[in-house]
């Protein structure tokens, strides 16, 4: 027997959105929304209880759009559920105080992560989860599908395509979760011109383009200038280099954003030639353009960096070494910060990063008493993904059984100074990510990275390869010996590190040949920004804030 059904319609996102468009029509021509008409063009656009994504990366930030959003009245425009990797500007949180939105789901909230606790504790703000990047991403296209998509690009041509130049980040990704599920896609841009450099984003995915009064924020997010590099934090990179990377053989890589990482790259064209390590380590990098990576690239240690995003400054540079960098026709960089994510994940021997707290057996969170900073792509990259199966030397070191199905691991390396500023202790008995948990009504406490998954921990005292071992017991005493005089490390028996340092489960800088004396800022391949310029022959154009001359 054939039931005959209730006709239904397959196509009603479709016609909502048709209608949308219909209600703007007397106000936009063609593809153009009038820079002036943005505001009114967004409360016809956008409804109540909306899922709005809004571009507002690392680097690259929809401003214009952002600050068009919390103008709109919110009798028309309010319950928005906003989607965003990164909380990074004051109106960014506005929309909530104003009753624009009600709910978010983030990934990184640094600049704003203050703001934000207080208003989870005052009710302003509903938090949905903390993701990584490639988790909210990977959202978009299944439960949190946007019913609308705020963007940034360069340039667009009066046909919508648009140009992104070398900050291309999560722009298509954000597209093409709106574009294919009949959302709305709008477009800020510094400009529109007759031709474009090259097409990065057809504009058969974009619906509206606008001209923004003043060109998007861009922030110099991975600068780290020289003059700031400590002694410790030479220490900590000779000991990278030479207990881990060295001893690893590692030539596939990420390096997270701060100075001990900065510092690293610095020391290869000492340091890491002293060691005759060149050809050896460190090879292939996603990694975004840092300038600190300059006198690496010229001295020949850099194959291939593939970028999250651009950096200010960089273009000319990367323009011009097109064998290291990924670059379009016009010369200018692609970044792609959805592929260079899985690219983290998947295809490099090791990721080093740092951490605010750290408990007794490696877990580690950026998440604390009353900043809810989130922790963007590091649990991304800072865990051993199961579904790997090529092999690498590095990959292949870190395998610990004889087990005839037995596997290698990534490196996952946490530096971290035993004290924070303040004199607060990174290594703490409890996380505050657990309270904080109660607090913001989450299901599970916001680790960053979880303690399975550390391969290494690093501090200015030694470095300890929790890999080495299955035991949470022995996993704490080897945290405590290199705790310096934290609470956790006053819990070090001597005699109980001498031997963990004769197993191997522990390495101080004497273990691994290094002079304490030694690591200090003669070292460095460049000691300030001026000598970066230097070295990049006047190609690298530094922001006016890190120019020192």
């Amino acid at each position: 027997m054939v039931l005959i059904q209730q006709q239904r319609s397959w196509s009603t996102r479709l016609e909502g959105k048709k209608k949308r468009l219909e209600e703007v029509a007397h106000l936009v021509s063609g593809v153009t929304i009038p820079t002036e008409k943005i505001v009114d063009v967004l409360e016809l656009l956008i409804k109540p209880g909306d899922r709005v994504v809004l571009e507002g990366n690392n680097q690259k930030q929809a401003s214009f759009l952002s600050q068009a959003l919390v103008k709109v009245d919110p009798d028309r425009v309010h319950d928005l559920h906003m989607i965003m990797s990164s909380v990074s500007r004051p109106e960014h949180l506005d929309i909530f105080e104003e009753g624009i939105a009600k709910k978010i789901d983030l990934s990184f909230a640094g600049p704003q992560s203050l703001r934000i606790a207080q208003m989870i504790e005052d009710g302003r703000l509903i938090l949905g989860d903390l993701h990584t990047y490639v988790e909210l991403y990977g959202r978009l296209f299944i439960d949190l599908i946007p019913n609308i998509a705020l963007v940034a690009a360069d340039k667009a041509d009066r046909f919508g395509n648009l140009y992104t130049g070398p900050n291309t980040e999560e722009t298509p990704t954000i597209v093409e979760a709106a574009a294919f599920r009949d959302g709305i896609v709008i477009a800020q841009v510094n400009e529109i011109v007759d031709e474009l450099p090259r097409v990065d984003i057809p504009g058969s995915w974009v619906d509206f383009i606008v001209e923004a009064d003043e060109p998007y924020e861009l922030e110099p997010l991975f600068t780290r200038d020289p003059r700031h590099i400590t002694d410790i934090q030479i220490l900590q990179a000779m000991m990278c280099i030479r207990g881990i990377y060295e001893k690893h053989g590692v030539q596939s890589l990420n390096h997270g954003i701060g100075f001990n990482t900065a510092a690293i790259e610095l020391l290869l064209p000492s340091y890491g030639e002293q060691l005759g390590l060149k050809g050896k380590i460190c090879k292939n990098w996603v990694l975004n353009p840092h300038p600190t990576l300059i006198p690496a690239i010229e001295t020949g240690w850099v194959e291939s960096v593939h970028c999250f995003g651009g950096e200010l400054g960089m273009e000319k540079y990367v323009q011009a070494r097109r064998d290291i960098f990924f670059t379009g026709k016009d010369g200018s960089l692609r970044s792609n910060r959805t592929l260079a994510q899985l690219a983290g994940q998947y295809a490099v021997d090791l990721f080093i990063g740092s951490t605010l707290q750290m408990d007794s057996y490696g877990n580690s969170s950026t998440v604390t008493k009353g900043r809810v900073a989130g922790y963007g792509g590091a649990p991304n990259m800072g865990h051993d993904p199961g579904g790997r199966r090529h092999s690498t030397e590095a990959w292949y070191n870190m395998m610990t059984s004889q087990d005839e199905l037995a596997r290698g691991k990534k490196l996952v390396v946490q530096v971290a100074e035993t004290f924070q500023d303040a004199n607060t202790p990174v290594f703490v008995e409890r996380l505050d990510a657990i309270d904080v948990k109660k607090q913001a009504n989450l299901a599970v406490a916001p680790v960053m990275i979880y303690a399975e998954d550390v391969t290494h921990v690093v501090t200015e005292e030694g470095i300890a390869y929790l890999y080495k071992t299955d035991s949470p017991a022995e996993r704490r005493e080897m945290i405590a010996s290199i705790a310096g005089v934290t609470p956790l490390g006053m819990e070090n028996d001597v005699k109980r590190t001498k031997l963990l340092r004769e197993r191997g489960l522990v390495a101080m800088p004497e273990d691994l040949n290094i002079l304490r004396g030694e690591a200090n800022r003669s070292l460095l391949a460049a000691k300030n920004i001026d000598e970066l310029v230097q070295w990049s022959g006047g190609l690298y154009e530094p922001p006016s804030k890190f120019k020192s001359w």
